[in-house]
């Protein structure tokens, strides 16, 4: 899977943990500087001068590597396994709410945060460690990652062991560059030795049984996220791939190679999360090489974010199905300053476009009204729908931005949802016969139920050749089934 030969990839090694002693020096801030893109420590570091920037770029941390001309043809073809990850992910990541701060400690505290709230009667089931795991460099001898022994002082397989003991699932986090976006040792040239790695430590779990018959219940290994960070200037798209197929691109197979080792060097599934950023029009083919893939750069938790994401996505919204999903990023439920309505929007557009959803806040925080809206069972169903894997699309002509209605249909039935942008409680009006999957069922039935998902209650019957009205509060989405009465 790899094009380095181990002595070549020791070379590598060597350099990149020269590279992490002079970004250790810089301070933390320089680790923005040394990959491509938007890295996840920039969130909360000052603004740089022209001066640091020019000591730092990626150029001063690149890596000698084989020319890449011809590299396309050789690159692995492995797509996702079928046994894991056939809907969108549930579950939590240790980023948004502790950056670097993470330890096996409150990685156990939020799985069992996890149990104790009914997350995970409600669905959620993964556990993911993000970034800043790890020692700074590899295992001279394995030329393995190791874990750091002071926030993991009984390993990733001990954490992964307790995890398992509440019916949980672990995850875990590295990069396809030659280091993670905090500096830590990345996987570039290394995706076999970490995918073994990953697969040795036992991170394992009990994957749920699918309708199709080679989806057996087997031991699954975790919800890898694999970022985008410090990538070499050779590896980086200076240009269109050829035809404009981007799954030929330096950063597709970048992340091809991973895809690969998992699929050789691995005796359990793994669900991989292409953490590109909406990079080399990630959505044309990444269902060929992961379960889901990051359409920007990271989340923040205000009402900006969530417009802009919710806008973007539904533009690639038929990207989705079974087995590939647009990641719109992690929750950030419990985080900044959303208000309760904003919060409700941004838990149900990534129910209904499919987003995988990972909590990322201290769960113990939550109040009871965050609790209700992320443990909402029927916008969770139609998330989770393993009958129809499509999302919800824009229904009608888009005349806001972000849109406003969407339509989606579940083994339940038709499913309509109003996102209200404006800053103002507003009455938001559709007509039944301008609901895709609803023309059937209008021949055989004169008027629908209209069902609250968020209440869970039947707001009333109406005429099938009428319309529907609803007052929406500022900021918030407004949720449907509908069905023939």
């Amino acid at each position: 899977m790899s094009f380095l030969s181990e002595a070549m990839r020791y070379d590598l090694l060597v350099v990149q943990t020269a590279a992490v002693a002079a970004i250790a020096q810089a301070g933390a801030w320089a680790q923005c500087l040394s990959g491509v893109g938007d890295c996840h420590v920039c969130s909360s570091t000052p603004a740089l001068t022209a001066h640091t920037a020019h000591a730092f770029t990626h150029q001063n941390l690149d890596i000698t590597t084989p020319a890449l001309g011809n590299v396309a043809a050789a690159a692995p073809t492995a797509g996702p396994s079928k046994k894991t990850g056939k809907t969108p992910a549930l579950g939590w990541n240790s980023w948004n709410a502790y950056r670097c701060n993470i330890s096996e400690t409150r990685l156990l505290a939020a799985a069992n945060d996890m149990v104790s709230l009914g997350l995970k009667d409600a669905g959620y089931e993964y556990v993911n460690i993000d970034d800043c795991w790890s020692e700074m460099i590899r295992d001279p001898t394995t030329k393995r990652i190791v874990p750091d022994s002071v926030k993991f002082p009984n390993g990733i397989s001990g954490a992964a062991d307790q995890i398992h003991d509440l019916g949980l699932k672990i995850g875990i986090y590295s990069d396809a560059g030659t280091m993670t976006c905090a500096g830590y040792p990345g996987s570039l040239e290394f995706e076999d030795i970490d995918a073994a790695t990953f697969n040795d430590w036992g991170i394992d779990c009990e994957l749920t049984k699918y309708s199709q018959p080679e989806e057996v219940t087997e031991k699954a290994v975790i919800d890898l996220k694999y970022d985008n960070c410090n990538v070499p200037s050779n590896w980086t798209d200076t240009e269109t791939p050829p035809h404009d197929n981007w799954y030929l691109s330096n950063s597709a197979i970048r992340f091809r190679q991973m895809a690969g080792a998992l699929a050789a060097q691995t005796t359990h599934p793994i669900q991989l999360d292409l953490c590109i950023w909406g990079t080399a029009h990630v959505w044309d083919w990444g269902a060929k090489v992961g379960h889901s893939w990051r359409m920007a750069g990271d989340s923040t938790p205000d009402w900006n974010y969530i417009k802009s994401i919710i806008s973007f996505n539904a533009q690639h919204l038929d990207a989705v199905d079974f087995f590939s999903h647009n990641d719109m990023d992690m929750m950030e439920i419990g985080n900044g300053n959303l208000t309760i309505e904003e919060q409700r929007t941004h838990f149900a557009a990534w129910c209904f476009m499919k987003s995988p959803i990972l909590l990322g806040t201290d769960l113990g925080l939550l109040s009871a009204s965050q609790i209700q809206i992320i443990t909402n069972s029927e916008l969770l169903a139609f998330s989770q729908d393993t009958t129809i894997g499509t999302p919800a699309t824009i229904l009608g002509k888009n005349t806001t931005d972000p849109p406003e209605f969407f339509s989606g249909t579940s083994e339940k039935g038709a499913h309509v949802f109003i996102v209200n942008t404006a800053n103002s409680t507003e009455t938001k009006r559709f007509a039944f016969d301008s609901v895709p999957g609803l023309s059937d069922a209008k021949r055989k039935a004169s008027s629908f139920v209209v069902h609250d998902m968020w209440t869970g209650k039947d707001v009333g019957t109406f005429r099938a050749s009428g319309e529907f009205s609803v007052a929406v509060a500022p900021h918030d989405t407004a949720a449907f089934l509908i069905t023939p009465a």
